[in-house]
Parts: structure tokens; sequence; C-alpha cells
């Protein structure tokens, strides 16, 4: 399952990050790395952006970047 896949006020398990280069480095400077729990907050009306709490801080993420992020549920 991918973190696009999530449904809001549930926390996941990142387990795995895909894509390469510059759009891995992307998504692991907001502090999204394995092992590391999500929260999703809430997902706009067509999908983009996903409001997310990582490691304390609110994000949103664009859904190219979410479908990325491979996570498990708790």
């Amino acid at each position: 399952m991918t973190l696009r896949e999530v449904k809001p006020n549930q926390t996941v398990k990142v387990q795995k990050l895909l894509g390469e280069g510059a759009v891995k480095r992307r998504i692991m400077d907001m502090g999204i790395t394995k092992g590391v729990e999500i929260f999703v907050r809430k997902v706009a009306p067509l999908g983009d952006p996903v409001e997310i709490t990582v490691r304390g801080y609110e994000l949103s993420v664009r859904k190219s970047d979410a479908e990325l992020v491979q996570v498990s549920e708790e």
C-alpha cells in the first residue's frame, strides 16, 4: 500500500521509498525515511495534496510523491 491510499486519521509506518535521484532526496528531506510513523491528517477532495504529520511536523505532500512511499498499517 502507498501513502496515497491511506485514509485520513490513520497512522502508518514507512516500509520503503520508491523512486530515485532528486525525487527520492526530496521525500527524504521532508523527514520521510524507512521506519518512520506518519499520521495522515486529511486528503484534499481530489487527492492532492495529502496533509500529514511526520516527526511532529505538519506537511503537505504532493499526490505524485505520496505514491512513492510504501507503508504498512500499524
